[in-house]
């Protein structure tokens, strides 16, 4: 299976000369409507049209902050990794893999800056416990290992449903990026979830028991920081009382389907190892 991701790989396609970047503009869509976390509350109706793409920027700004910092983890513990014994195909692949989520790192950043957003210094944050996790657990148990899964398969699966709704509502641009991303998280993916299932032979019930319990917290922050984006974003796109509007968000009950409907592959798969968990 190494062999044929790196395969993959090898093609490298970097986003940075790739992609179709005269093509962002300020004055389109960058989520679908749907996607926004305040849709189909009764305020979100009266909001004009100015207000609700904005927030649809920074709203999706939120989403590649959130890998940004994922992607920042990856990069170090795979890179980390790579000092142990590992065969050539581990080696090789994970190259690889740091090659390609490096890319994507560059890409979200020159997005961001290609914008021209107002975006103050620490107006997002990294969620601690899920940070402090990502960095310091042992890549060689499950934990690590199922955390990782996650932080591939979630994003992935939203940048899935933008690729596929999005057509003329959603900047080109944006599109563009999301599909490079599918296309090279599919590889990452496949090979977090072949470590997981390799770990898990060797954990026994009480530990998967205790392994469940941790999957849930970490997995609520995540989701949590994913899909609400912090109460200043609210105040950027152009709302007031950000706090009041990120506490709708997180009490709408049609994002909340959203983010269900969005989640249900990645519970499938947690379901299939046994995994009981909860988004929220």
């Amino acid at each position: 299976m190494l062999q044929q991701l790196s395969n993959n790989s090898a093609p490298y396609r970097d986003p940075l000369t790739s992609l179709d970047w005269p093509a962002l503009d300020t004055r389109s869509y960058w989520l679908p409507p749907r996607a926004i976390s305040i849709c189909c509350l009764p305020e979100f109706a009266t909001l004009n049209g100015d207000v609700k793409r904005r927030l649809s920027q920074y709203e999706f700004i939120n989403v590649i902050l959130c890998g940004l910092w994922l992607e920042s983890i990856f990069i170090d513990r795979l890179g980390s990794a790579l000092a142990g014994g590992l065969s050539a195909a581990e080696r090789t692949f994970l190259l690889h893999e740091i090659r390609e989520e490096a890319g994507h790192s560059l890409m979200f950043l020159k997005l961001i800056e290609a914008s021209g957003l107002p975006m103050p210094e620490r107006a997002w944050r990294r969620p601690r416990l899920t940070d402090a996790a990502g960095r310091l657990l042992p890549v060689t148990g499950p934990l690590f290992w199922l955390a990782t899964a996650l932080g591939e398969d979630i994003p992935d699966k939203f940048n899935r449903y933008l690729r596929q709704h999005g057509s003329g509502e959603v900047n080109p641009l944006i599109r563009q990026m999301c599909t490079l991303h599918i296309v090279d998280e599919a590889r990452h993916v496949a090979y977090a979830r072949e470590q997981l299932e390799m770990h898990l032979t060797r954990t026994g019930s009480l530990h998967r028991s205790c392994l469940n319990v941790a999957l849930n917290l970490l997995l609520r922050q995540f989701v949590l920081r994913f899909y609400c984006p912090p109460a200043q974003f609210y105040e950027l796109a152009g709302l007031t009382r950000g706090a009041w509007w990120r506490r709708a968000a997180r009490a709408n009950p049609q994002r909340r389907e959203f983010i269900r409907e969005r989640m249900a592959p990645t519970l499938r798969m947690l379901e299939h190892y046994g995994f009981a968990v909860r988004p929220f």
